[in-house]
């Protein structure tokens, strides 16, 4: 075993038994929180905080529910150098007049909450109350691309990405970066000049992917596209090349060049990430825009099935004993979340469920056979929308009303970002996975019509001694899932 990974091993144990000694005080449960582009984190965290600091409305949340809980607050930070999510700039976002969508994550941020209850048997309730800190990790869903690297090759990274450009989808798109990858000869001796060129039109169509269809590219390195402060570093200035099966680089070429940077990148960029924070998680939330990618067709339904079956494959799933615990955490339940529910009546709900379910099997199959605790939901952290009945001839449809975002457009008609409108968005097939076997017109699927609405008006009324609590669909049964179990 390398020194590196030895290293790595000890260090990870070192924090595990820090870990555990820690909770023997206040037990802590990490939260990661995971996505892909315009999946919903930032809401997400944002709503589950306010809810639950607020005093928000969760039924299906059983401390709260039962009155156990009598406060949660924002405690301290407790990793000093991991960023703070700005929970109150989020809030602000979300409150102005109109009300708008916070910014995506840029960078990998944390908050810690801490929730006072009493336990649920008379016993335990006899020793008095209880903490515990619910640290919540978030970071951008570029970054989540990165975690299938870690187990290729350059020669894979480099098959799989000219396959990806070369698909037809993507004709158009890749076109520039397809002319500039036949220039290159990876046997060519190396060359920085042009390293830096074919990096930066490689990323060029990375951006051109992910702006076509920003919730379902799965398109990496994730760093290419928000580099940090790895920008103009050699990490970020390498491309995959066409090279023969099984052929071997010659030193000092410039595929044993590129070859080096992909490992260095995986070295420097993948690696410390999925170490110092993802081998810390417990539970686990998978952020999932399903309704976008079944918007882009069945290239983009298919993107996102493979995406999450590589990314899961870098968590470390499995039941969690007193053991793990002290060497090495792992994620003993993984929630995957079907995010922008409101977008569709509530009858469509189960099919939106059973949806993500088709999307996302093969990675909860891999969660399930080590021992983690498997859950899928379709919800709204926070509702933009409320249902309605519309007559078009003899039948009555089942609608949303809201108001679509600015440029959102539904036959021919664009959307100014002020105007509330009743919307009917289509059907989701009862059989889904069918439904893609059959064709997406056969299905029906060509004829439903997502759109981004604004957020409902979080500005409350300031005569208010407790603020309104906000609107939201099953964030409670997330809830419930991921931490009811620690509140018992």
């Amino acid at each position: 075993m390398p020194l590196s990974s030895l290293s790595d091993s000890a260090l990870g144990a070192l924090r595990g038994a820090r870990s555990y000694l820690g909770d023997l005080g206040t037990p802590t449960v990490r939260l990661g929180v995971t996505g892909l582009a315009r999946a919903g984190k930032t809401v997400f965290i944002t709503s589950l905080v306010r809810n639950l600091v607020n005093g928000g409305r969760l039924p299906f949340l059983t401390a709260y529910a039962d009155g156990r809980v009598s406060r949660a607050f924002l405690a301290p930070q407790p990793d000093d150098a991991v960023p703070r999510f700005d929970y109150e700039g989020h809030l602000a976002t979300l409150a102005q007049v109109p009300p708008a969508w916070p910014e995506s994550t840029r960078q990998i941020t944390q908050l810690r909450v801490t929730i006072e209850y009493q336990p649920a048997s008379a016993l335990r309730r006899s020793l008095g109350a209880r903490r515990l800190h619910l640290d919540i990790v978030d970071y951008p869903g570029e970054w989540l691309l990165d975690l299938a690297l870690m187990g290729q090759s350059y020669e894979a990274f480099s098959r799989d990405a000219i396959a990806a450009a070369r698909r037809p989808d993507r004709a158009a798109i890749a076109a520039t970066w397809l002319d500039r990858l036949a220039t290159l000869d990876p046997a060519a001796p190396e060359d920085e000049a042009q390293a830096i060129d074919a990096a930066s039109v490689f990323t060029a169509y990375l951006a051109a992917a992910r702006g076509a269809a920003p919730a379902v590219s799965t398109l990496g390195p994730g760093r290419f596209l928000l580099p940090g402060d790895l920008a103009g570093s050699p990490l970020v200035s390498f491309v995959p090349l066409d090279m023969p099966a099984g052929w071997t680089p010659p030193k000092g070429s410039l595929a044993a060049m590129m070859a080096r940077r992909f490992e260095s990148y995986k070295a420097h960029a993948v690696a410390p990430f999925f170490r110092d924070h993802f081998s810390r998680l417990d539970r686990q939330i998978v952020l999932v825009d399903a309704l976008s990618a079944i918007n882009a067709g069945a290239s983009g339904v298919e993107d996102l099935k493979r995406a999450l079956a590589q990314c899961l494959k870098a968590f470390r799933p499995g039941a969690s004993t007193w053991l793990s615990a002290f060497l090495s955490r792992r994620i003993d339940r993984v929630l995957f979340a079907a995010t922008k529910a409101d977008q569709l009546p509530q009858a469509s709900h189960d099919r939106l469920e059973a949806a993500l379910g088709y999307v996302a099997d093969a990675a909860a199959e891999r969660a399930l056979t080590a021992g983690a605790e498997i859950k899928v939901v379709a919800l709204a952290a926070l509702r933009a929308t409320r249902e309605a009945e519309r007559r078009q001839g003899s039948e009555t449809l089942a609608c949303i009303v809201g108001t679509p975002w600015p440029g959102e457009r539904i036959a021919g008609r664009v959307f100014d970002g002020a105007t509330e409108a009743a919307i009917f968005p289509g059907d989701i097939p009862p059989d889904f996975a069918s439904a893609l076997r059959n064709g997406l017109a056969t299905a029906g699927l060509d004829a439903t019509h997502f759109v981004r609405f604004r957020p409902p008006s979080t500005a409350g009324d300031p005569a208010r001694a407790v603020p309104a609590p906000w609107p939201h669909i099953r964030l409670d049964r997330a809830l419930e899932f991921l931490i009811g179990d620690r509140l018992a």
